[in-house]
């Protein structure tokens, strides 16, 4: 991994070439073609949204990699709203994956949000990955991923406590913001959207999941 990287808050003049980034990113990783640089779009003038937890990580003036925040809350079994977060994309040009640039990314991210006197993430995403920087399965922390059965113990559904023992005596259900599913309920706005991005051809690979 290159030391002279930086990382930064993403400014207003960045955020064609970050939702660009994002595509290359994303693009035929989970499905043909990507959404993901359409949610960053759309997320970054959502009330939940924090924008003090948007980051760009710069090589050698090059922005090759960011991450992004929201608010999000898990909804206790004895009525409570318990505030959280969530986050992505988070997305690292093709050409430095794989060097250990996502990972500082995430943990500088992480670290800012602590400061902040965040409480916890959830998030869904691999732990091989994930693991290193600490998150473990949300059910072992007692938080449910909606729609699947409490006994299942989902191992894309995970957590990071950013305070020790925030979960404590907690139990309930975590729901996935409806920003990021904004692509599927507006799917004609998508496709004009992501028309203004260079043409590259959808492919239908092994292990993408939708």
């Amino acid at each position: 991994m290159n030391k002279n990287y930086i990382i930064r808050p993403e400014m207003q003049q960045d955020f064609r070439t970050v939702e660009n980034l994002c595509r290359e990113s994303f693009w035929n990783v989970y499905q043909p073609g990507c959404t993901e640089h359409y949610v960053l779009h759309h997320l970054r003038n959502h009330p939940d949204f924090i924008p003090e937890l948007d980051f760009v990580m710069q090589v050698d003036d090059v922005i090759m990699g960011q991450i992004v925040f929201c608010r999000a809350e898990i909804l206790s079994d004895d009525g409570r709203h318990i505030p959280i977060l969530t986050f992505g994309p988070i997305g690292i040009a093709p050409e430095f994956k794989r060097k250990g640039y996502g990972l500082t990314l995430l943990n500088y991210a992480l670290h800012e949000a602590r400061k902040m006197g965040f409480g916890a993430v959830c998030m869904e995403g691999n732990i091989d990955f994930y693991g290193k920087a600490g998150f473990v399965l949300a059910s072992s922390k007692g938080i449910h991923y909606h729609g699947e059965d409490r006994s299942d113990p989902v191992p894309y559904f995970l957590c990071l406590e950013l305070q020790e023992g925030y979960f404590e005596g907690i139990e309930g259900v975590y729901h996935t913001p409806k920003p990021y599913f904004i692509a599927q309920e507006n799917p004609q706005d998508f496709e004009n959207f992501d028309k203004g991005f260079p043409p590259k051809e959808k492919l239908r690979l092994p292990g993408q999941i939708f």
